[in-house]
């Protein structure tokens, strides 16, 4: 049997952001581009922030050990936040009463359903919808900063949820029409003429 791996979350439901999960993507010219997308963690939702809490820990020993020569830095940084009080630069209301991270990876993150069966159609998988989240923490130490961060592993869609952006699905701006709407008077009455 395959050993436990500390590091590792499965988070309960969370609402995903920024998502870029079919395609890398860079957020400043120069970067490497990415799969990436932010969760929103309920604050409610204890058993994943106990989860993620341990998994914090765990990659704290690991970094002890093979990245800041045997003792804990100060200062960690950590990718987990608090929505109340930091939000990204466009962030609402949508972060209140969450935690939030943003987690990436370089290759393409396996992409599920409710069935667990592949999701290929980039548009059911989006900012705003909710899903579960397969996660690794691990230590970082770059350019004079040390801390923990999140790296993606996969993605299970759970529901859809309230587009994130302001985005609108076309379902819900068009009416449908019916088929003998392209004689010319039908477009007449469309625009109330």
């Amino acid at each position: 049997m395959a050993k436990e791996n500390p590091t590792k979350v499965i988070t309960g439901e969370v609402r995903l952001g920024y998502v870029h999960l079919f395609e890398p993507y860079a957020y400043d010219a120069g970067q490497e581009p990415k799969y990436s997308c932010l969760i929103l963690i309920p604050k409610s939702d204890k058993k994943t922030l106990a989860k993620i809490k341990a998994a914090h820990e765990a990659a704290i020993e690991q970094g002890i050990r093979t990245k800041w020569a045997g003792k804990r830095p100060k200062n960690l940084g950590f990718t987990l936040r608090d929505g109340d009080e930091d939000q990204p630069g466009d962030g609402g209301e949508e972060f209140e009463g969450c935690y939030w991270m943003n987690v990436s990876c370089r290759t393409k993150p396996g992409i599920v359903g409710r069935d667990a069966e592949p999701i290929t159609d980039s548009t059911e998988v989006y900012s705003g919808c909710y899903a579960r989240v397969s996660i690794n923490l691990f230590p970082y130490s770059a350019s004079g900063n040390n801390g923990v961060s999140a790296g993606l592993n996969n993605v299970q869609f759970m529901r859809d949820g309230e587009s994130m952006g302001g985005r609108s699905r076309a379902e819900d701006d068009f009416d449908a029409l019916d088929d003998d709407a392209d004689d010319e008077g039908a477009y007449d009455d469309l625009l109330g003429l």
